[in-house]
């Protein structure tokens, strides 16, 4: 396929649908660098597509990956065939952007991070707190 259906989930945002080129710079303009693949359900035929070194490059946490781990930066959800991306189904689009829908703010406790649920304005408004805590506002 020249084009793709993915969702594209981004930090603090809903997800949304796009449709996009299925070659390498774009894809990995989506996720602002270079890509890691994961398959968090290979019987779904998706992929869980995001940026290689986002923890590492200090990219903002996005959404937990149930009994996988946490994706930092932004992300997409595309089909795959063989070794290729596809489109998403209309019944993988509606699970996942289901599975994704509420943005995620992390909260640190003593035993680790705990996510947590939010709006896009609760997770803006969160945001500009911690960043004005770090500059020594309040």
């Amino acid at each position: 396929e020249n084009k793709i259906r993915i969702l594209y989930v981004q930090p603090g945002k809903y997800p949304e649908e796009r449709l996009v080129a299925n070659e390498l710079r774009p894809l990995q303009q989506l996720v602002g660098g270079y890509m890691q693949a994961v398959y968090p359900c290979s019987k779904d035929k998706v992929a869980l597509v995001c940026n290689d070194s986002g923890k590492v490059d200090g990219l903002p946490l996005n959404r937990c990956i149930e009994d996988y781990d946490v994706i930092a930066g932004n992300f997409f959800i595309c089909g795959f065939s063989g070794e290729e991306f596809c489109s998403l189904t209309d019944k993988q689009f509606r699970h996942y952007e289901k599975l994704f829908r509420d943005p995620e703010l992390f909260l640190p406790t003593p035993i680790g991070i705990m996510p947590m649920k939010c709006t896009p304005d609760q997770y803006r408004r969160l945001m500009q707190e911690r960043s004005a805590a770090d500059r020594g506002e309040r």
